[in-house]
């Protein structure tokens, strides 16, 4: 069948929409938010004040203070305060033994906001005692609907990074900050990259990682308490305190910034030949 000119548009269109993060409709039926409303019908004229009666007096309900083991435990379906989900992320993350509790305590926490929006959580792939940890800012997607993370356009350009340096799923672990996709692959707020840090760093805490190269800007300022952009901070070392013991940290570019600044990639493959050379010393 030929495709006509309408068709091909369409599916640019779709195709468009679907790497914007657009996947849920809203109605079957268009709506014209241009049209004239129709309009608004009288409102029913008040009554005279000595034929309103006041309402029943209720019993009080005495205010439940949530506690951490609430978020932490699917007490409760409403979002907790930023400050209270915080501490709650905290006092779970330090009760994980090993990764799978680790998963098993994010699946049910209640803290975060984006736990109701996203598909499903997206925790690590690879090997989670590789030498070497790789930590974005979020899922996208593809990740989302999947349950791993890098697995759409970006993370096929990260496999292949790591691939000309000798990596691959089996030597490397690949986690995010954010376990859960943002709607419409928004950026985390702030407050949203906050509750879930101690998860993320107790996950690297439980890792084999002695390297972790995060990538993108935002990864490198949540993980690393850095205020420089990605432009200045990438190609260096820091330290990060993995429990008991220090991991050396680079900071790089995100892939998905490699796909739309492809001239940047230069400057990441000096990132990965320095990468090589700490995993060789």
């Amino acid at each position: 069948m030929t495709m006509t000119v309408h068709d091909k548009a369409m599916r640019e269109l779709l195709a468009f929409y679907r790497e914007a993060g657009v996947d849920t409709a809203i109605g079957e039926t268009p709506v014209d938010r241009l049209a004239e409303q129709p309009p608004v019908p009288p409102t029913a004229a008040p009554q005279p004040p000595d034929a309103v009666r006041p309402p029943a007096a209720r019993p009080a309900t005495p205010v439940r203070t949530l506690t951490p083991r609430d978020l932490a435990t699917n007490a409760t379906a409403a979002p907790p305060p930023p400050d209270a989900a915080v501490m709650a992320a905290r006092e779970a993350a330090t009760t994980a033994a090993t990764l799978d509790d680790l998963r098993a305590i994010v699946e049910r926490f209640e803290g975060c906001a984006l736990r109701a929006t996203a598909t499903q959580l997206v925790f690590g792939r690879g090997n989670p005692q590789a030498r070497v940890m790789f930590v974005g800012e979020a899922p996208g997607y593809e990740e989302d609907k999947s349950g791993l993370p890098f697995v759409g356009r970006s993370g096929q350009l990260l496999d292949r990074m790591l691939a000309a340096i000798g990596l691959d799923e089996t030597n490397s672990y690949i986690a995010n900050i954010v376990p859960w996709r943002p709607p419409g692959n928004r950026t985390p707020t702030p407050q949203e990259s906050a509750i879930c840090l101690p998860f993320i760093r107790r996950q690297i805490e439980l890792s084999g990682a002695q390297v972790m190269v995060c990538l993108g800007g935002p990864s490198a300022q949540t993980l690393l308490n850095i205020k420089d952009g990605i432009t200045k901070s990438r190609g260096r070392w820091y330290p990060f305190q993995a429990g008991a013991r220090e991991v050396r940290a680079l900071a790089t570019f995100h892939p998905a910034f490699l796909l739309r600044s492809p001239l940047q990639k230069r400057l990441a493959w000096r990132d990965m030949m320095a990468l090589r050379k700490a995993l060789a010393s």
